[in-house]
């Protein structure tokens, strides 16, 4: 999942190896599961706010810690 201020508005999907990664397994059986309507509602938020990184440019607080690819 990807969050703005603990928003969600995306997700990538897993590689297959990480079905088999235990620690990943274990940290995903502790976290909030996120349902499809909870993506829409929330994006849709982002979207009225005009902070949706999708469609709109925003300013990076912090651009280092982006991954670099």
């Amino acid at each position: 999942m990807y969050f703005i201020q603990n928003v969600p508005f995306t997700f990538d999907d897993l590689p297959d190896y990480a079905s088999h990664d235990v620690e990943l397994i274990e940290l995903a059986n502790n976290t909030k599961t996120w349902e499809v309507e909870d993506l829409y509602r929330l994006s849709g938020y982002l979207v009225a706010e005009q902070c949706h990184p999708m469609l709109f440019e925003l300013e990076l607080e912090n651009p280092e810690l982006l991954p670099a690819d």
